[in-house]
């Protein structure tokens, strides 16, 4: 296997790396405190096309829909600087806009993806109910069919994007059996009458990322906004959740990066018993083990965006990296403030930031222990080979 990247790829690196560090960065603490997204930002990511990141040039994409490996770069770019952008972006990217690119009919795509890969409409994928979070077969939010129409009725919650979004690809229930082979998933414009933003959550962590709850009243969806078929709508989920864990384990590696480096940086500033804190085995301990999990985890990583491009089965290699990603942020975020020691706790430093977005990473988009389920379901279901 290839380790080194591309001319393109590291110069793709390079120009996120510097667009964070001069658009995001100064304005990541304010718009956590604030809980919202800083509007300036918001346009100079439409001019970059990093909304359309996973979508082709054909409907106004950047073109890296075959090149997941890129599309991880960025994320992990913009994740060292704010989660919660890497979130917004990713989300839009890997769960709503490109599911539409690779299972949608053409008259879809002309209808929905230009204005997201614009990032003129943001888009958000809606799954979780309050009783179907880890158990997707679980969904009651109910389709049932009007002549050419389906209306929509239930609420989702802990929708990612959900309150800013205009485009929505919901999973819901259009059979009356308790079985994952009734679910569809549909594309809704949050335009429609009937349809409402809920309560938008405050959260730990990630909290300039707008996460809200979705209410559906009588929302007419003509037949032809169906993606895929009727019935499909689980199976079509996992393979959406699996390309989705790849994003978040690339947001988690610019997260573990991030801590990494403010770790190192202040080890080397801060002097105590007459010397700097790098000096002593504890701390040199600590930022060596923060150092090889980030590094493990990118590369797992990495290797499920390699599968995904080979159009291999990546969905147990992205279940792993989104496993080991997560709580290699977690581990490392948690060290950085113990290095820290009590500035460690304050928000005049970046790392009390970075915890308390790392602990969302092992919740989100499949909790630890589903990612262990999913792993072992896998391994003991195929074995190795």
């Amino acid at each position: 296997m290839d380790f080194l990247l591309t001319d393109q790829q590291m110069m793709l690196k390079k120009i996120t790396r510097e667009f964070a560090e001069e658009y995001i960065a100064p304005v990541a603490e304010e718009s956590d405190e604030n809980q919202e997204l800083d509007p300036t930002v918001m346009e100079k990511m439409k001019e970059m096309n990093y909304f359309g990141t996973c979508i082709s040039e054909e409907y106004g994409g950047a073109g890296l829909h075959d090149d997941t490996l890129s599309f991880c770069i960025i994320t992990e770019e913009i994740g060292r600087i704010d989660t919660s952008w890497s979130i917004t972006t990713g989300v839009h990217c890997s769960v709503c806009a490109y599911p539409i690119y690779k299972f949608g009919t053409e008259e879809q795509k002309q209808q929905f993806l230009i204005d997201l890969a614009k990032g003129n409409k943001i888009g958000a994928f809606c799954l979780t109910e309050a009783n179907a979070g880890s158990d997707a077969a679980g969904v009651q939010l109910s389709a049932v069919k009007d002549g050419d129409e389906w209306i929509l009725n239930g609420s989702k919650i802990f929708a990612t994007n959900g309150g800013i979004a205009k485009t929505l690809l919901v999973v819901a229930k259009t059979g009356e059996k308790e079985t994952r082979k009734e679910l569809t998933i549909f594309i809704v414009d949050t335009e429609t009458p009937g349809y409402s933003v809920g309560v938008k959550e405050d959260k730990l962590g990630a909290r300039a990322s707008n996460t809200s709850e979705l209410v559906f009243q009588d929302v007419r969806v003509p037949q032809e906004n169906i993606l895929g078929k009727i019935g499909d709508g689980f199976k079509l989920t996992m393979q959406i959740l699996d390309f989705g864990r790849i994003s978040i384990a690339a947001q988690c590696v610019g997260l573990g990066q991030a801590a990494l480096e403010a770790s190192v940086k202040y080890a080397n500033e801060r002097v105590q018993f007459g010397r700097p804190i790098g000096r002593f085995q504890g701390i040199q301990w600590m930022i060596s083990n923060m150092a090889c999990a980030v590094e493990s985890a990118r590369l797992l990583t990495y290797k499920a965006a390699y599968l995904c491009d080979k159009g291999m089965d990546y969905g147990l290699t992205s279940a792993m990296a989104k496993l080991v990603a997560s709580e290699a942020a977690m581990q490392a975020a948690h060290d950085a403030c113990q290095i820290h020691g009590g500035y460690g706790l304050m928000k005049a430093y970046p790392v009390e930031r970075y915890f308390r977005d790392a602990k969302m990473t092992e919740i989100y988009e499949g909790t630890s222990e589903i990612q262990r389920l999913v792993i072992a379901h896998q391994l003991l279901r195929k074995g190795f080979k």
